[in-house]
């Protein structure tokens, strides 16, 4: 791969939805000029012939990608967790990796009761994940995404992902806003909205404001997501998440497994996708 250019990287466990991760990481790349990896992480224990039979897996589904996408598609594997290594893997600065796009089965089985597998691997990165269900849409561009404001401070972070998406992207970013009774919190999120628009306007980038009275946020947000029919949903991640909410289920799960299958891209706090002077101002 092209030395200093940013990597796309899809965890690959050899299954449909590591496929569709695939196409969406190609899509993207196409729009961005990135480099797209495959990561393969394999436990520490393996023995040395079975992990170099899945080396060889890895090295085909690669070489497939090639033919299938005509462009280069790279592979790597790392040893340790998935919990773990794949944000490790997206966070050292030498590898210079821009997204991780990853597929999932969404919330099933014992997973309901152990929280989203997704999310304890998303929350440990430092650059956005976009976690899928499906196979990218015909369409050539992400064209419509949901961006959530609520009262939280950390919702400003995510401008910078909105920003990229809707330079890159050429998308339109509808704000879904939680209309609290609480004057404290709604002024809070009226910061959170003004911040955003303003941002918005300087990068001409096109989007629409959407009020719903605040009840169960991410039940209503995949619910319009679903009305419009949005490509990607863009939420933050709960700072300082703890087992307790893995085990009764943080609002990121329920919008990152939801039914329609909608993209979502998890931006966690103190991320860092891009410098936000580098689209900020025009």
């Amino acid at each position: 791969m092209e030395e200093n250019k940013k990597l796309i990287v899809v965890p690959w466990d050899f299954t449909q939805v590591a496929e569709n991760a695939l196409e969406h990481a190609v899509k993207i790349s196409k729009m961005v000029d990135n480099d797209v990896c495959l990561l393969h992480i394999i436990d520490p224990g393996l023995a040395t012939k079975e992990a170099g039979i899945r080396k060889a897996k890895l090295k085909q589904a690669a070489e497939a990608g090639n033919a299938k996408y005509n462009m280069p598609v790279h592979f790597h594997i790392e040893k340790g967790s998935i919990f773990s290594s794949i944000a490790e893997y997206a966070n050292e600065k030498d590898n210079n990796v821009s997204l991780v796009i990853m597929g999932t089965h969404g919330i099933k089985g014992m997973q309901k009761l152990t929280g989203s597998w997704a999310l304890k691997v998303i929350v440990k990165s430092k650059v956005p994940f976009i976690v899928i269900q499906d196979a990218p849409g015909n369409h050539e561009k992400y064209r419509n995404i949901v961006f959530p404001v609520d009262f939280r401070s950390e919702n400003k972070e995510k401008m910078k992902m909105a920003i990229f998406m809707g330079k890159y992207f050429d998308s339109k970013i509808h704000m879904l806003v939680a209309v609290s009774t609480d004057k404290s919190l709604l002024k809070k999120t009226h910061a959170n909205l003004n911040y955003a628009i303003k941002y918005l306007i300087q990068n001409n980038i096109e989007y629409q404001i959407h009020e719903v009275p605040k009840k169960k946020f991410a039940q209503q947000t995949v619910e319009f997501s679903q009305q419009i029919n949005a490509d990607v949903i863009l939420i933050m991640t709960t700072k300082n998440i703890t087992m307790a909410d893995y085990m009764l289920g943080a609002s990121e799960q329920y919008i990152i497994a939801n039914s329609s299958k909608i993209p979502v891209c998890c931006v966690n706090p103190k991320a860092s996708f891009a410098k936000v002077g580098q689209f900020m101002y025009g």
